[in-house]
């Protein structure tokens, strides 16, 4: 898996990963969700992209990029950006390292931009759509909040001043 920078990254020892997810977009709190119950060869640390955390981690990064595309970053520096990411993001994960190998190979990093791609594709659909329901990407200044054990719940605005939208 080829790191960016070219900072012979490739042949520095990977022992520890940071996934920069939206943590506002459905699809991707659920995968966030998912690498949590891993079994993990290495160690991830799961931060929202474009957050103060994100920002104060890792300065040199254009945080708005990672929020439109999945970013892995390296104990060592090491960046990983769309389809690299998620193939080291499998192979930091006991169960699914062979997987990550198949993908490293040119065929399976065909396959696994081609699923990339149509994710970042669905994704993008349904935040255009604007939906407040399965599988769009709830914003919390619409008033929807995360919790992990609960999903995500909704507060609509109060309405005392009179200023409510209706749809």
């Amino acid at each position: 898996m080829a790191a960016a920078g070219g900072r012979g990254a490739v042949r520095v020892p990977v022992r520890g990963l940071t996934v920069l997810y939206d943590a506002e977009c459905s699809l991707c709190t659920h995968v966030r969700d998912w690498l949590l119950r891993q079994p993990r060869l290495v160690p991830l640390e799961l931060v929202a992209a474009g957050s103060e955390e994100a920002r104060r981690r890792y300065p040199g990064l254009d945080h708005d990029a990672t929020l439109d595309d999945v970013t892995v970053v390296g104990d060592a520096g090491q960046v990983y950006r769309s389809t690299a990411a998620w193939i080291v993001v499998l192979w930091a994960l006991r169960e699914h390292r062979p997987l990550a190998h198949r993908l490293s190979t040119p065929t399976g990093a065909a396959f696994a931009k081609g699923a990339v791609l149509a994710a970042a594709k669905w994704r993008g659909r349904q935040s255009r759509q604007g939906r407040q329901w399965g599988g769009s990407a709830y914003r919390r200044a619409q008033g929807w909040t995360y919790d992990p054990p609960q999903g995500w719940t909704y507060a609509p605005p109060s309405c005392d001043d009179g200023a409510c939208t209706t749809r």
